[in-house]
């Protein structure tokens, strides 16, 4: 999903120059309004990430890059004015979260590791990613060490 590096491109998005971890303008090409933002997330913290909060924090829509390396965490609008996460980044998601009809993902190369009809949450709260992915650090740390 590509934020700033990452693989899947997401479209209709405006870099900010200056700020850190790819965060972008609120906005979409056209003066639209994002539905939605999408947080990216290497695939082994985000995977972590994931099981931690179905556990109990809650989880929204979730993609993967089809090459397996990114996650992506749909979070409410506005999430990236305010998203500072070191190795993630943020970006608007213009229009609709389904190519109409099909139910895929409107980002090419992307698909649903958790799709909107199944996630018990409309958009992952984004202080809840946050907690998430610094637990999910700390226990990826944990387990390199142990190996």
């Amino acid at each position: 999903m590509d934020t700033d590096g990452s693989r899947i491109a997401v479209g209709h998005r405006r870099p900010v120059r200056g700020r850190k971890s790819g965060a972008v303008e609120s906005g979409c090409q056209g003066g639209g309004t994002p539905h939605t933002e999408l947080v990216t997330v290497p695939a082994r913290q985000a995977l972590e990430a994931v099981d931690i909060l179905r556990l109990g924090l809650g989880v929204g829509p979730v993609l993967h890059d089809c090459a397996g390396a990114t996650l992506g965490f749909l979070v409410p609008p506005g999430t990236s004015v305010h998203w500072r996460h070191p190795g993630s980044a943020c970006a608007p998601l213009c229009g609709p979260l389904s190519q109409e009809g099909t139910g895929r993902p409107p980002i090419a190369g992307a698909d649903w590791l958790i799709g909107p009809e199944s996630a018990p949450l409309t958009a992952t709260d984004p202080t809840r990613l946050r907690a998430a992915l610094v637990q999910a650090a700390r226990t990826l740390e944990v387990t390199d060490r142990c190996i």
